[in-house]
């Protein structure tokens, strides 16, 4: 049953987020312009409470450039504020009346309802990191305030004049409270039987131990501060904020350890989700907020098999093409993989050449694309390192999108924690990937869409974005013929194809089916996929992260298929398709899939 007074509490919530937007509405009285106020007025409204976001999406500015002098609100009252918050506007959105919506409205909703849904479900659970990505542990080794707010100050807080200057400090001293607010989360969700798992306790406290440990002056954003105050003449904010990190943002990561130390003899070596409070509906509920589909565990873990079987066969071919014989696939990727001829040296000028390396291959497929895309993003990417601090625990590569105004651009992470977890032949499909036409390609174009509302310019689906990027490297590879002179290159673009695989049968495996860590590993390792440094780092993610490693190649399914579905009308045309699949932003795979075959 719909509670109507939260109904209207939310009604009155976007009223005063945007007025304007609801006085529109009220004199056209327009379902779409209902709609749009509805949303718009949500996304204004999140956008004030939430000034990380505002910074990234380049929106704070004018009226809203106070916040770049804040962080949101953290801890126990805030996540309880957020699941209410979810659950009050997925209400709202079930009581809105559909009724003359155009078909650009009725896709909006569509988008809508499946987000609010997923976000109101998550919240049902009262621990973890709240709605958003289900996630069952605040602080772990790819996540928390210490993992994110040094990258997010240094790299994207602008840092540009006095003022920005000002906000850094601000900022900064905010920081400490939003670790306070973390830690008070651990111990409430441990009293719940909400402890991250032994291995992953072990893998996050030297991390945080690393910040807390390390001098101010070291710490990457005090020196980034340093230069740009001498860059724009002025003087003592590096010292104002090494005194900031050592008076109040090192005893907060101090008590944060405490905590984690206090609770680590009571930590299992148990993986899966399985063992929390309500761990099976967590998780169904992680894989359908991850891959925007109704499937079960069962379903894609038997996906999973039977396309690592398929992926295998075909490697199996290119190998012994290339000479790679003996052995099974996955000894003979492992003898590729630490074939000295594959591998650039683990210094810091192998790691600049690896870097160069990847520069490079951007450069060469750009003047290509054209052929393939009938719109291209205006804004550019940039390759940069996972920093040196989260390197042990961050994934091996990932993107940042530019904001809205484009005035930064897309970033390309690697991480460069070991040269030996990169050979050559492996690079280029993970450069397509991350970049162009991969992520970069994808999310610039979005973020530029002028056409779009700005709630869908800014928002996005793990399932849409990953299957999009698995899909970038099938254009690369067999309509751009990306490998023709290059034939391990196609062997590289396997092995991608053959780790998104594999993760949908670990991924289940562990949280549905009740694999330990060491399975999961071995089962990694065996296949080919990642050698066994990189695997055991996978296989942490996947414990902390349940659902999202199954989004990357359901959605290469699902996008591939549409893409076949397409091919067999006799105007085909690939630009007209990726436009298609591109032009109207990010969404659920169920919404794709209805708007692709009407």
């Amino acid at each position: 049953m719909i509670d109507r007074r939260r109904v209207l509490m939310g009604a009155a919530a976007v009223a005063a987020a945007a007025p304007s937007l609801v006085q529109a509405a009220t004199a056209l009285n327009d379902a779409d312009a209902r709609l749009n106020a509805l949303l718009d007025g949500w996304f204004e409204a999140d956008v004030d409470e939430a000034p990380e976001r505002a910074t990234n999406l380049g929106l704070d500015k004018g009226a809203r450039a106070p916040l770049s002098y804040k962080l949101s609100d953290g801890g126990l009252a805030a996540r309880d504020a957020d699941r209410a918050k979810a659950i009050n506007r997925w209400n709202a959105l079930k009581a809105f009346d559909k009724t003359g919506l155009s078909e650009a409205g009725s896709l909006n909703y569509a988008i809508a309802a499946f987000g609010r849904e997923t976000s109101a479900e998550t919240a049902r659970f009262d621990y973890g990191s709240g709605p958003g990505r289900p996630s069952p542990y605040v602080v772990a080794q790819l996540s928390g305030d210490y993992y994110s707010l040094p990258d997010f100050l240094e790299n994207q807080h602008r840092f540009d004049d006095k003022d920005g200057a000002d906000g850094f400090l601000s900022r900064l001293e905010a920081f400490a409270g939003r670790v306070q607010g973390e830690t008070e989360m651990i111990r409430a969700d441990a009293a719940k039987g909400v402890i991250a798992p032994d291995f992953i306790i072990d893998r996050t406290l030297p991390q945080i131990r690393t910040l807390r440990d390390m001098a101010a002056g070291d710490w990457s954003m005090i020196k980034t501060v340093g230069r740009k105050e001498g860059d724009l003449g002025l003087s003592g904010y590096a010292d104002r904020a090494k005194a900031i990190l050592d008076g109040q943002v090192k005893p907060a990561l101090a008590r944060q350890i405490e905590a984690l130390e206090a609770l680590r003899p009571q930590a299992v070596h148990d993986a899966g989700v399985w063992r929390l409070p309500d761990g099976e509906a967590f998780y169904a509920n992680g894989l359908r907020s991850n891959t925007t589909t109704t499937m079960t565990a069962d379903e894609i873990h038997q996906m999973g098999r039977e396309q690592v079987a398929q992926i295998s066969a075909e490697l199996d071919q290119v190998l012994k093409s290339q000479g790679y014989t003996q052995g099974t696939v996955g000894e003979r990727v492992h003898a590729l993989n630490t074939d000295p001829n594959q591998l650039f040296a683990n210094t810091d000028e192998g790691k600049a050449e690896l870097l160069k390396w990847l520069n490079d291959q951007i450069a060469q497929l750009e003047p290509r694309l054209p052929q393939y895309f009938g719109r291209l993003p205006k804004t550019h990417v940039e390759v940069r390192r996972v920093p040196v601090s989260i390197q042990s625990g961050a994934p091996g590569g990932y993107y940042q999108g530019p904001p809205l105004d484009g005035s930064r651009p897309g970033v390309y992470y690697i991480n460069l924690r070991d040269s030996g977890n990169w050979p050559r032949f492996a690079l280029p499909t993970l450069t397509y990937h991350e970049a162009s036409p991969g992520h970069h390609l994808q999310v610039a174009l979005q973020r530029e869409a002028g056409e779009l509302p700005q709630w869908r310019r800014a928002g996005g689906f793990s399932a849409f974005n990953e299957g999009w990027a698995l899909y970038a490297e099938q254009v690369a590879a067999n309509d751009m013929d990306a490998y023709a002179s290059y034939p391990l290159g196609r062997a590289g673009f396997l092995m991608s194809y053959l780790f998104r695989a594999v993760r949908l049968v670990v991924d289940t495996g562990i949280h549905a089916k009740r694999w330990s860590r060491e399975d999961a590993v071995e089962y990694m390792v065996a296949s080919g996929a990642k050698p066994r440094d990189a695997a055991n780092s996978e296989i942490n993610r996947y414990s902390v992260w349940p659902g999202q490693a199954c989004a990357y190649k359901v959605g290469h399914t699902v996008i591939a298929r549409l893409r076949a579905e397409a091919q067999l009308k006799a105007d085909f045309n690939i630009r007209d398709f990726h436009d298609k699949v591109l032009l109207s932003g990010s969404m659920p795979l169920a919404v794709l899939e209805q708007r692709l075959r009407s």
